[in-house]
């Protein structure tokens, strides 16, 4: 089905959303656009006005080193997802949601149609300083770093939650052993815009969604909570998705008791100097040996070696790169060595919380070419 912004088959009305807009004036729209009682929703920047009638939301995505699509959903997308993340969390009617997302990705817009299905408002914590109880909190890991990193309201906020389930970006295995001896009662998801959100907890797909690896390695997704293309770039979603299969962007394996494990995009492999290194690699190491800062590592063009590995830190008094790259000659090779180090005060980040790399490239080329 064509659902280009040009198709001659539009027949919905469409309204964009304001950030900005008060969460209860924001519901009562997504109520409507659910019940197809009122006109689709538009979360993007993109000037969209008509859609085919079967389209209730148009968010974009996040991509932390591409380009943003424009992602249309169904309300059956939306609402099978909505219910079966409630089903996993044993979630009751009456029950509250924490917003401490952008209402304008989709785990932010996930958490307030969680909320119209309990019949509850969630409680706006966007711009809070004081969190109070509620049973259920979806936050991103910089969020979970922060809280075991000073903010101690936030801390005390996670762990009043019954579940706190944590997407959008890799949780490494360091933060999570803190945040769970914390008392954080985590709920690591996995998902994208394409699938409405995260659509495998804990390594096991939610109920009517199915998982597989493909030859060449890539996690791919089926079931109910599909997307139904991209809005003006259909070519690019029948690349991606044959009608049934949406193949993401990550490389994973089944592990032995079934459940997921993802190994990293598919484009986190670089070869420097003819040795092949992993990205997620390289950050997992670095966040175990120094567990008091964050990390994120890129791979840049470069004349003499192919690719160069950058390695961005956040965090006061950091490591210096002698030290970074005598623990990664240690794990790895002496291949795997950095040869640029960007400090900061907190990485960059866009919009859910996801680490912005194109940001780092850019410091990283400005620097590097004088």
């Amino acid at each position: 089905m064509d659902i280009s912004a040009n198709s001659s088959n539009r027949s919905r009305s469409v309204i964009a959303v304001d950030p900005a807009l008060a969460i209860t004036d924001v519901m009562n729209l997504l109520a409507k656009a659910l019940a197809h009682q009122g006109p689709a929703l538009n979360f993007t920047d993109d000037e969209i006005t008509e859609v085919d009638s079967h389209i209730c939301l148009i968010v974009a995505t996040t991509g932390s080193s591409g380009a943003k699509k424009s992602v249309a959903l169904t309300s059956a997308a939306l609402l099978a997802s909505t219910r079966a993340s409630l089903e996993f969390l044993h979630a009751l009617p009456g029950q509250t949601w924490a917003l401490l997302l952008p209402i304008h990705h989709i785990a932010g817009i996930n958490v307030l149609i969680r909320s119209l299905e309990l019949g509850t408002t969630p409680v706006d914590l966007r711009n809070a300083d004081k969190y109070p109880i509620t049973d259920f909190s979806a936050v991103v890991p910089t969020q979970i770093y922060r809280a075991l990193n000073g903010d101690v309201d936030l801390l005390a906020h996670l762990k009043s939650a019954q579940s706190v389930l944590v997407g959008g970006a890799k949780l490494d295995e360091v933060l999570l052993s803190q945040a769970l001896d914390a008392g954080i009662s985590i709920v690591r998801t996995y998902g994208m815009s394409e699938t409405s959100g995260g659509c495998i907890y804990e390594g096991t797909p939610l109920k009517g969604v199915d998982l597989r690896i493909s030859d060449t390695g890539l996690i791919e997704i089926s079931g109910s909570v599909l997307a139904s293309g991209y809005i003006g770039n259909d070519e690019l979603w029948s690349q991606l998705c044959d009608g049934q299969w949406f193949t993401t962007p990550d490389r994973g394996e089944i592990a032995g008791d079934g459940t997921l494990k993802v190994l990293g995009r598919a484009d986190d492999v670089y070869v420097t100097g003819g040795e092949k290194v992993s990205l997620v690699q390289v950050d997992e190491i670095l966040s175990q040996a120094f567990p008091s800062h964050q990390w994120s590592s890129i791979a840049v063009e470069d004349a003499q070696w192919g690719q160069r590995l950058v390695i961005a830190v956040g965090g006061a008094d950091h490591p210096a790169l002698d030290q970074i790259n005598n623990e990664l000659a240690t794990r790895i090779g002496s291949f795997a060595k950095a040869k640029q180090l960007l400090a900061f005060d907190q990485l960059p980040t866009i919009g859910i919380g996801k680490i912005d790399r194109v940001q780092i490239k850019e410091k990283a080329e400005e620097i590097h070419n004088g």
